[in-house]
């Protein structure tokens, strides 16, 4: 009946698993959630096995749902998936896991980024157009395993991220058949050169980090081998099956965007909110010390990206469903919260979230999350609404900064879950002051590893011409430029609290929860 190509998504809070067919339209679909551990303030870790399983699970149940359609999983030509770019996890050399998977939310290494950070050396910037280091560096999550995993000292040979991880089971790799793509590469922070595609030794020898640890590096369309007998069982998919190399989750978001060329703005509205531009290459401006932007090499060739982040932007809102609101496992509560968030005037009647859950960066390091200036007459909607704002407000200091260094950012994309949110949409393009698109792929990236399974197998021989045609906008947000200025002059009180008031009473705070 034709070709199908499978893709997964082996995000923070959730593992995706699709099948498209040959004209790309989603056959088929399953997602599970994953479980994330806080062992201690600061500290957020996870069973990396627990992606494995879950991918293993969507895909036996996606199976099941191709036989049900009368489609032979044999028809499947390619699997690749993508993960998260700023995690990592140690293995031994049958590759099996020997330290948790840390990634970008943890921050137990900020007393390490500081005095690395204190030495003030250039080659980050010149070389990996990160300036600084930064908590989320899986750079330095190796250099905590080195330092205190005694484990991963005896019996370690391998650093890799999730979806490698995924992907070298799925084909019966051993840790000496370790690899990450270029893009996912650059999620390291520091280690590598962008440019040139490998890793530095000059870097590496500075962190401390022998380069036996570091997985080879592959293009995320190379074919790491086949589907291994094991997993052939365990999914009901062919033996053999090709896999690819795999990319990050948000490159793949990008391009399932429609981003092909520089000087586009994205917000990948995931659990880590991330606000990206693409660009031609490292931008100085972007790139100077205390910017606080991280500096990515994109899945296709000589494509590049500068991003900034609310690290528990997407997770603030799950948060607030599960914690507050007291409704897991309900994602439809979501729209409920919207539906009477929209009725609350912008400003939130002046109360303000902040969604530093797993603490601040920079200056403002001991931030924490926190409603300020609520009265009896609040509720959940304006707290709700207020936690969209909250996240905004960061965007908005992003925002400033890419158009400090001449990038306009006219119009933004939005993609990932929080695209489908009507009243976040609007919010964005007010607060941004900028017009915000929406297409029907939001969360493109399970699609875009599609295209590349079909480019990487010979099926077609252009990935732009293929996801241009089946991207397709259903969304489009102008801004109302009276609310935009009302939400600049609440921003910059709130700048004014967060980077001034409040930094005493943050570190108050901080020394409170330790006793």
């Amino acid at each position: 009946m034709g070709k199908l190509y499978m893709g997964f998504d082996a995000g923070t809070q959730s593992v995706k698993v699709a099948v498209y067919d040959e004209n790309f339209s989603l056959v088929a679909s399953h997602a599970l959630p994953t479980q994330i551990d806080y062992p201690q303030p600061g500290w957020v870790q996870m069973d990396v096995d627990n992606y494995l399983d879950n991918c293993v699970e969507c895909m036996r149940l996606v199976v099941e749902d191709l036989r049900s359609l009368g489609r032979d999983p044999a028809e499947v030509a390619a699997i690749m998936g993508d993960g998260i770019i700023c995690g990592i996890v140690g293995i031994d050399e049958n590759a099996r896991p020997i330290t948790p998977y840390i990634n970008y939310l943890d921050s137990r290494t900020m007393p390490d980024v500081e005095a690395l950070n204190a030495q003030k050396l250039d080659i980050w910037g010149r070389e990996t157009g990160n300036p600084e280091a930064s908590p989320m560096f899986p750079a330095m999550f190796a250099r905590w395993f080195l330092k205190n995993s005694p484990a991963f000292v005896e019996k370690g040979v391998k650093f890799v991220h999730n979806a490698p991880y995924i992907l070298m089971n799925l084909a019966g790799l051993k840790a000496e058949d370790a690899f990450i793509d270029w893009g996912a590469m650059s999620g390291w922070g520091l280690g590598f050169d962008v440019k040139a595609k490998r890793w530095s030794k000059a870097q590496l020898d500075i962190l401390g980090i022998d380069e036996k640890y570091m997985p080879r590096i592959l293009k995320p369309w190379d074919i790491v081998g086949g589907l291994c007998d094991a997993f052939a069982e365990k999914t009901g998919l062919a033996a053999g099956t090709p896999i690819l190399a795999g990319a990050g989750d948000t490159m793949q978001s990008m391009l399932g965007s429609g981003v092909f060329e520089a000087g586009q703005g994205v917000d990948v509205a995931g659990t880590c909110a991330m606000f990206c531009v693409s660009t031609n290459g490292i931008i100085p401006e972007l790139s100077k010390p205390g910017m606080g932007l991280i500096f990515n090499s994109g899945t296709l060739p000589d494509t590049y990206f500068y991003w900034g982040t609310v690290r528990t932007g997407g997770l603030a809102l799950r948060w607030f469903k599960d914690n507050v609101a007291l409704k897991p496992g309900e994602s439809a509560y979501y729209g409920q919260l919207s539906e009477g968030a929209a009725k609350v005037p912008a400003g939130s009647n002046g109360v303000l979230f902040l969604p530093y859950l797993t603490g601040g960066s920079g200056d403002e390091k001991n931030a924490s999350g926190c409603f300020l200036n609520m009265t009896m007459d609040d509720d959940q909607y304006v707290m709700w609404r207020a936690v969209l704002e909250g996240i905004g407000y960061d965007y908005m200091g992003v925002a400033d900064q890419y158009r400090g260094a001449g990038v306009p950012l006219n119009r933004i994309t939005v993609t990932e879950g929080g695209s489908r949110d009507e009243l976040w949409n609007q919010i964005k393009a007010n607060m941004l002051d900028a017009e915000v698109i929406r297409y029907r792929n939001a969360g493109g990236a399970v699609l875009t590893n599609c295209v590349f399974g079909a480019w990487a197998t010979g099926s077609i021989n252009d990935v732009k011409a293929a996801l241009a045609r089946v991207i397709e906008e259903n969304g489009r947000y102008a801004p109302d430029a009276e609310l935009s200025k009302r939400y600049r002059a609440l921003y910059e009180s709130r700048t004014t609290l967060v980077k001034h008031d409040l930094r005493e009473a943050f570190d108050r705070l901080v020394a409170m929860r330790e006793r």
